[in-house]
C-alpha cells in the first residue's frame, strides 16, 4: 500500500530526529562545521529530476545535514526526462549504459563518487575506472568483518579479490514453506542447502486433494501462473542462454535445456505448481472472501513459495489480522535457503547488491568520496537503516527478524548471487531492440509441452529453427520484429531476458 504523505513527513521528521546526536558524534562538529564549502558529485547510472529527491533522502540527506560545508550533487549518466517527451515516431536508439558511465567518470567534471550496478563492477575495475578502496580501509582502520560474507564475496569477485566498492544494502529471497501442510502429510519439512530435485520430491510428496480443496507443493513467487517465466527462474544460476554473446545462433537444443524444460513442465502438467486458472477455480463464492483470498501461501494452499524479503511484510500484516478477518487463520510458516543446482552448490539468486558505491579514479576531491562512503557503509548507519522493511543491511550483526516475527533470518543472506548477465549479451539487448522476442518465442512452445502437444526435445529443436531465422533477419535488420518486418510507431521498449 502506498504511504500517504503526511506519514513520510513523520517518517522522514523522525528519523532526522533521532539521527541528529548519533551524526554529531560521528563527525565531531554537531552539524555546525565551518570549514571550507566543498562540492561533492556523486554519479548514478539512471536518473533525473523527479528520481533525486528519492536518492537523496534514502542516501545522501543525512550526511549532508550533519556536513553543512558539503554540496552534494547527484548527476545521472542517462537521464529519464530527455527521453520522456518523444512523440511516438520517434524511436530513440538506445544508449550504451557503460558509455554513459564512462563519459560521467572521465569528462570535464567528473564525478567524485559512482553508485554502479553489480553487473558493470567488474568491467569498470578491469578498465582501471574506480579506486581500490582496501587501502583506504586499512588506514582508516575501517572494518568489513561483520559484512554478509556473501555480499563481501561477490564484491572481492568483481574485483579480481580486492575491494573497489562497497554496498550498505542488499536484497534476496528464501523459499517460503508451511510447517502443517508438512506436519499432516508427514513429510520432513525442507532445510537450508538442499538441491532442487530434493524440493521437488518434496512438493510432490506434501500435494493433494482436488479442486478448491486441493494442496500444491510449490510456486517460483507469490503470483505464479506462467510456467515459462518461472523456468527462467529456475536456470538462471545455472546461466543457460538462449544465443550466443554474438546473436548469431541459437543455444537452446541442448541436454541441459532440455532437462529444465522436462522438469518444469511436469510439476505443471502434474499440477504440482498451480497455474493462474487453478488458483482462480479454487476460490469460493459462497463464502464471504478473506483479503488474503488472493495470496496462495497465505491462504494455504501451497506449501512452499520462493518469495522476496519484502514479502515479510504481509506476513506481519496478516499475523496482525488473525482475529478481525472472519475465516481468517495466520499459517505457522518459516523460510529456508532457495534451493540450489547440484552444479552449482551454494548459488541461489535473487540476491541483488542495492546500491554499490567506489571512488572514481579521476574524482575531483576524493578525500570527501571516501569519508562519505564510510559514512554510509558505517556501523552507526546501518544501525538505523536496519529498521527497513524493503532490504536488508550488509553489515550481519544487524540482520534480526522483523519485530513480532520468528524465522530462520539467515535463510536471506546465506546463498551466492549469480553471475550477472555479461556486458556483451546486455551489449546485445540494446543493438537490437527486439531481440526479446526469439526468447518469447519459446512460451507458446512451452505451454505445448506442458499441455503434452509436443516434447521438451520437439520444442526446443523447433525453438531453435525459428530462433535462428530470426536472429538472420535481426542482423540484416536490426530493428526487424522476430516475426519480421519493422514495428510501425511507438518506441521500442528493450526488454532483458533473464535466461538470454
Amino acid at each position: 500500500m502506498r504511504k500517504q504523505p503526511w506519514r513520510k513527513w513523520m517518517s522522514t521528521g523522525l528519523t532526522m530526529t533521532l539521527l541528529v546526536p548519533l551524526l554529531a558524534a560521528c563527525t565531531g562538529d554537531g552539524g555546525t562545521s565551518t570549514a571550507e564549502n566543498r562540492v561533492l558529485r556523486i554519479g548514478v547510472l539512471y536518473g533525473g529530476e523527479e528520481n533525486e529527491p528519492w536518492f537523496r533522502q534514502q542516501y545522501t540527506d543525512m550526511y549532508e545535514f550533519n556536513n553543512n560545508n558539503i554540496e552534494i550533487q547527484i548527476v545521472p549518466a542517462i537521464d529519464y526526462s530527455n527521453m520522456r517527451y518523444a512523440m511516438p515516431d520517434q524511436q530513440q536508439e538506445q544508449p550504451d549504459p557503460y558509455e554513459e558511465m564512462q563519459k560521467m567518470l572521465n569528462g570535464d567534471n567528473p564525478v567524485d563518487v559512482v553508485v554502479v550496478e553489480y553487473n558493470m563492477l567488474r568491467r569498470l575495475v578491469q578498465d582501471n575506472s574506480l579506486k581500490q578502496l582496501d587501502p583506504l580501509m586499512q588506514e582508516d582502520g575501517f572494518s568489513v568483518d561483520d559484512y554478509v560474507p556473501t555480499v563481501l564475496k561477490g564484491i572481492k569477485t568483481a574485483g579480481d579479490g580486492n575491494i573497489f566498492a562497497l554496498t550498505p544494502t542488499f536484497t534476496s529471497s528464501a523459499l517460503y514453506y508451511n510447517k502443517k501442510i508438512f506436519s499432516d502429510a508427514g513429510v520432513e519439512p525442507p532445510t537450508d542447502g538442499m538441491q532442487w530435485p530434493d524440493v521437488f520430491n518434496k512438493a510432490r510428496l506434501v500435494t493433494a486433494g482436488e479442486g478448491e480443496d486441493r494442496k500444491y507443493g510449490f510456486m517460483m513467487n507469490r503470483w505464479g501462473g506462467d510456467g515459462f517465466w518461472d523456468l527462467q527462474t529456475y536456470v538462471d544460476p545455472l546461466q543457460l542462454k538462449v544465443f550466443d554473446d554474438k546473436v548469431e545462433k541459437m543455444l537452446v537444443n541442448s541436454d541441459q535445456w532440455t532437462n529444465a524444460w522436462e522438469t518444469i513442465s511436469g510439476l505443471y502438467r502434474d499440477k504440482i505448481i498451480p497455474t493462474s486458472m487453478d488458483m482462480q477455480s479454487s476460490m469460493t463464492v459462497d463464502r464471504p472472501m478473506s483479503p488474503f483470498e488472493h495470496d496462495a501461501f497465505l491462504s494455504g494452499k501451497v506449501a512452499m513459495m520462493i518469495g522476496d524479503y519484502y514479502y515479510l511484510n504481509d506476513l506481519k500484516r496478516a499475523q496482525q489480522s488473525e482475529g478481525s478477518v472472519e475465516g481468517f487463520e495466520m499459517i505457522d510458516w518459516d523460510v529456508v535457503t532457495v534451493p540450489e543446482h547440484p552444479e552449482k552448490p551454494g548459488v541461489g539468486g535473487n540476491i541483488m547488491l542495492s546500491a554499490l558505491m567506489g571512488i572514481n579514479a579521476k574524482a575531483q576531491n576524493p578525500d570527501d568520496a571516501w569519508e562519505y562512503i564510510k559514512f554510509v557503509n558505517s556501523e552507526a548507519w546501518a544501525k538505523l537503516r536496519s529498521r527497513s522493511v524493503n532490504e536488508m543491511v550488509a553489515r550481519q550483526q544487524f540482520l534480526k527478524p522483523r519485530e513480532g516475527l520468528d524465522y530462520n533470518m539467515a535463510a536471506f543472506y546465506t546463498m551466492e548471487p549469480s553471475q550477472p548477465m555479461s556486458m556483451e549479451m546486455e551489449a546485445a539487448y540494446r543493438k537490437y531492440p527486439n531481440i526479446y522476442e526469439v526468447t518469447s518465442m519459446g512460451q507458446p512452445l512451452f505451454q505445448e509441452v506442458i499441455e503434452g502437444k509436443k516434447t521438451a526435445q520437439e520444442a526446443l529443436a523447433e525453438w531453435e529453427t525459428k530462433g535462428d531465422a530470426a536472429l538472420q533477419q535481426m542482423k540484416t535488420n536490426p530493428d526487424a520484429s522476430a516475426g519480421g518486418g519493422t514495428e510501425e510507431g511507438g518506441s521500442v521498449e528493450v526488454q532483458p531476458a533473464p535466461a538470454g
